[in-house]
């Protein structure tokens, strides 16, 4: 067995298809098939479900994905340990970022630049389910997501900033000139929320339950940016949080008004996977992260 064969497997697996898995490889897609097998002969196991085309991999196959991509991880985290020390590290990092904090992404990669100019940024916009479930394949290498309401397990975390709530409106809202307003009188206006599967609306169904109120939505988007649109047409308001006005700026024409009664506020930091060591890139966002924090 060795690295390629595990390549091999893992572009397979992304791209459910031959053909593109060995185009990205850069290898002939009898090669591709041919190392997939080896690694299967030499494992004892069946890997692919085959057919005329690609059906997948077995349960087997999961696991042998699983520990490929965690090797392919473990081995890039190596050399990218060995380049810093030349100080010519050239790896890059995917974040997976819940939509709420892409705007302080940069306070991050910004430090990290600085820090590894030849580095390059994937930053993705995920739900803290996503965020999850990518961490645990390895398909991202950090995220920004919420700690403590819905908690992480086999993570290492570092809280970044306590995220409040505002009620977004035109300025020509009533409410408009007011410091702030309660969650049952927000539940009264026609509302946009982000989507029932960001832990944000959960978030914020929970804070209109403790209100004691329903808030029915009339346009629910999985985008910040559709819910401000709706917002600047002066025909509804918008529950986000506070740092959303770090995106839309003072131009846009929009207030936020702060939300009490109850007044709520959760944490969201960055998240990376649990081990040891942890790749430079990553131990390094994390050292920014906390200094981020303090």
């Amino acid at each position: 067995m060795d690295i390629r064969q595990l390549r091999y497997l893992i572009a397979l697996a992304q791209e459910e298809h031959f053909t593109r898995a060995a185009e990205i490889c850069n290898v002939t897609q009898p090669t591709l098939s041919g190392r997939i097998r080896q690694l299967e002969q030499e494992l004892g196991v069946s890997i692919v479900m085959r057919g005329q085309r690609y059906h997948g991999l077995t349960e087997e196959g999961q696991r042998v994905l699983r520990w490929a991509k965690r090797i392919v991880e473990d081995c890039e985290g190596m050399r990218e340990e060995l380049e810093a020390l030349t100080g010519d590290l050239r790896g890059s990092i995917t974040l997976g970022v819940i939509p709420s904090a892409l705007p302080m992404t940069p306070d991050l990669t910004g430090p990290l630049r600085k820090l590894y100019p030849q580095v390059g940024f994937s930053i993705v916009s995920r739900t803290s389910n996503e965020i999850i479930r990518q961490l645990e394949d390895y398909s991202i290498d950090a995220g920004i997501t919420y700690l403590d309401n819905e908690p992480l397990e086999d993570c290492k975390t570092w809280p970044l900033y306590r995220e409040s709530y505002r009620l977004f409106v035109a300025r020509e809202h009533p409410f408009a000139g007011r410091e702030s307003v309660t969650w049952a009188e927000a539940a009264s206006q026609p509302l946009c929320l982000l989507t029932r599967d960001m832990q944000n609306r959960r978030i914020v169904d929970a804070a209109f339950r403790q209100a004691s109120c329903v808030a029915v939505p009339e346009v629910e988007s999985n985008s910040i940016i559709s819910i401000c649109a709706h917002v600047q047409d002066g025909g509804f308001a918008a529950v986000l949080p506070e740092i959303v006005q770090r995106t839309i700026g003072t131009a846009s024409g929009l207030k936020a008004i702060k939300l009490v009664d109850p007044v709520v506020q959760y944490t969201v930091g960055l998240a990376v996977q649990d081990r040891d060591p942890l790749p430079i890139l990553v131990s390094s966002l994390g050292d920014i992260a906390e200094s981020f924090a303090g």
